[in-house]
């Protein structure tokens, strides 16, 4: 390990030149271990860490470039307060003393009225740091004290996540590193090259030793360029593919009899079902060939029939659907059909969190809150709430937003009815943030936040299962605090005496732990590698009620569900809606991640500017041009943008890459103003996946 100091403080007598280790905090199953190299008390560069096996000293274009985006020339510095009207943008510095102040006069005054109290106050947050203690550490103490309602965080990974709870138990699966091992790895839903680069190395590291690599994609992405093949299948429609995948595991008896009688719930209902799902009907839902379904069951059933590894790699881009977590399910079962859990380079990995090493509770102390009902926020459908007036079934209205961590009129969907919310005179808006973001321009307290450069935290992962701690590297910037400090501030200006609320940054890391690991270890290093057997599952011992992977799920049968995996069609196909008969699915762009890193200026000049992809048919049936200036809408919205006419793109397919903050697109808009706020089946989750838009030539003015 190169010499490290371990700073407690900000004192002036470290040394002039020297290497920080960290974490980096954003929304990907990476969590590289970072280096930081300071000199003079400045951060001059970013690395990953030579010696963390999962980092291997390489980090993702956006990351190598964390000091651009500390040192940016619009980082917020100061507290501001709004002067013009809302969305305006117009601020005016003001102190913390006086900002703090006039915030907690605002909650009280909220909390003690009648007609509104703690519940008219919500939180919102989400992954703008994967941190425990600068997400949902103190903040959450803090509102647990307020009694104030709570968001239910589902804009990214809970339908995915109950579709494994109720297949495999918890967000289980293989290591992530056994996959170099395999000789078959399907990427499903996933554009590894974009958003998990270490996994690609590992794949692309077995497909040295002769693996085959498989892509499912509705796009045919950097990822899905560089595999044996890929099987462009239209939004939505993978568990019909999964289960035709299944059928074909059954004719052609590529089946581990064994593992399914002592490993399995529920087979004989599942391959009763599977036998319904020949290739010709999945292929006709999917929109591709027979031919494509039979090789690849072919493929990966003889696989494991030849006592070879065969890995699955699924990721969050098939569960954006209508029937997400089925879906899900449907591919979970596919390795207890054939065995593929025996070996360590076997199985499929979603999500490893459920490896968790500390005791959430110690962070976030739910014994703050008083007893008594607790009302729950979707945040997935922020716009229409905002938008509600008090009622007996809702409660009362919104009054007070925080939001921290997110950039909800960016990212939230529908975001014309997010915007409508946000725009409300009578709401109160804080926002905790680095730059003046979307959301951050309809705020009426814009309060700055410390980069990951800046503060402590501490960071457990859902690609790998190492624990990461985060040191800070560099003085906070200006005036800027971490959010831990803002909320410990708020705390005090709102009179709470709690001695929770006194807790400081680097404290609260330590007390999370519980003495499960050592600390010392942990800051020497900057991480902790969990231990965890090679083949878990191998002999069962899922973490589910029965131990066994649950093929049908009595809890889903219980609450009146099916308890089998099952396709369901999307609220809007394609070709399903003759005015808007185009399917469009929004993934990231390359080089941001979510709206993160929008505003770094040599990122932003990679992407170029908002674009569209659609295939060249497509564009030839609505006579564009590659470069044109397009319309895309539907009943919710329009958003104007660049087409680019590329194969990238299926027939009936078109691609939004974003998430574009809207006051960098053109017209003030970016995708989520076409995409709905309906939910998925299980995880309640959203559906930007599963939209219907037409695209036209905008006429030359």
């Amino acid at each position: 390990m190169p010499e490290v100091t371990l700073r407690r403080d900000h004192s002036t007598d470290l040394p002039l030149h020297r290497q920080v280790l960290g974490a980096c905090p954003h929304d990907c199953p990476d969590t590289c271990s970072l280096l930081t190299t300071v000199v003079d008390g400045k951060a001059i560069k970013v690395q990953g860490n030579p010696h963390h096996p999962q980092t291997d000293g390489v980090l993702c274009t956006k990351v190598a470039r964390y000091t651009e985006r500390t040192y940016h020339p619009e980082r917020l510095l100061q507290p501001l307060k709004r002067t013009g009207p809302k969305g305006s943008g117009q601020f005016a510095p003001v102190s913390w003393d006086s900002a703090i102040a006039d915030i907690c006069h605002r909650l009280k005054t909220i909390i003690a009225d009648p007609a509104q109290g703690p519940q008219a106050v919500l939180p919102y947050s989400y992954a703008g740091t994967m941190g425990w203690v600068q997400s949902e550490g103190m903040a959450a103490r803090f509102f647990n004290r307020i009694g104030a309602s709570l968001l239910d965080y589902t804009i990214c990974a809970s339908a995915g996540g109950a579709g494994l709870a109720h297949t495999l138990g918890a967000n289980v699966g293989m290591a992530v590193e056994q996959f170099a091992q395999a000789k078959l790895i399907v990427i499903w839903g996933s554009n590894p090259i974009t958003s998990s680069v270490h996994f690609w190395r590992y794949a692309q590291e077995a497909k040295r030793k002769g693996a085959r690599l498989v892509c499912i994609d509705p796009r045919k992405s950097e990822t899905a360029e560089k595999c044996h093949n890929h099987i462009a299948l239209l939004p939505g429609t993978d568990a019909a593919l999964a289960l035709a995948l299944m059928h074909e595991l059954i004719v052609h008896d590529w089946l581990d009899q064994d593992y399914l009688d002592h490993y399995t719930v529920g087979w004989e209902a599942l391959r009763a079902r599977a036998l319904q799902w020949p290739p010709a009907r999945a292929a006709q839902v999917c929109g591709i060939s027979v031919q494509e379904i039979e090789a690849l069951a072919r493929d990966y059933g003889q696989t494991c029939r030849d006592g070879q590894p065969a890995a699955i790699r699924l990721n969050y881009g098939m569960q954006r659907s209508r029937g997400a977590a089925n879906a899900v399910r449907a591919v979970l079962c596919l390795p207890a059909l054939t065995g593929a859990w025996r070996h360590a380079a076997g199985g499929v990995l979603l999500s490893s969190s459920g490896a968790r090493s500390f005791n959430k509770t110690v962070l976030q102390h739910p014994q703050l809150r008083q007893p008594g009902p607790v009302r729950t926020i979707n945040m997935s459908t922020i716009g229409d709430d905002l938008l509600r007036p008090a009622s007996a079934q809702f409660g009362p209205a919104i009054s007070a937003l925080f939001v921290y961590n997110s950039n909800p009129v960016a990212v939230a969907p529908d975001s014309s009815k997010v915007v409508q919310g946000f725009a409300r005179e009578d709401l109160f808006t804080v926002v905790l943030e680095h730059f003046q973001t979307d959301t951050a321009d309809y705020a009426d307290y814009i309060l700055p936040a410390t980069t990951q450069l800046e503060h402590w935290d501490i960071h457990t992962t859902y690609g790998h299962t190492d624990l990461l701690l985060n040191e800070p590297a560099i003085a906070p910037l200006g005036q800027s605090r971490s959010n831990a400090a803002i909320f410990r501030a708020l705390a005090r200006g709102m009179g709470y005496a709690e001695s929770c609320f006194e807790e400081e940054d680097l404290a609260m890391c330590q007390s999370a732990l519980q003495g499960r690991l050592d600390f010392a270890a942990l800051a020497r290093d900057g991480f902790v590698a969990l231990q965890r057997a090679d083949a878990p599952f191998a002999q069962g011992n899922f973490p589910t009620p029965s131990g066994r992977c649950e093929l049908w799920s009595e809890r889903l049968a219980s609450e009146g569900l099916d308890g089998l995996p099952d396709y369901l069609p999307n609220y809007e196909a394609a070709g399903s809606t003759p005015a808007h008969p185009l399917a469009m699915i929004s993934p990231p762009a390359r080089n941001f991640m979510n709206s993160s890193f929008v505003n770094v200026n040599s990122l932003r000049g990679m992407e170029g500017e908002p674009l569209i992809e659609i295939h060249p048919d497509d564009a030839r049936a609505r006579q564009l041009s590659d470069g044109a200036l397009v319309r895309v809408f539907n009943d919710r919205g329009q958003y104007h943008c660049i087409a680019k006419v590329s194969d990238r793109a299926r027939p009936g397919v078109v691609i939004g890459l974003g998430v574009w903050w809207r006051k960098l697109g053109r017209r003030g808009t970016n995708v989520n103003e076409l995409t709905h706020q309906k939910l998925t089946d299980l995880g309640r989750a959203p559906t930007f996946y599963d939209c219907a838009v037409q695209v036209e030539v905008v006429p030359d003015t």
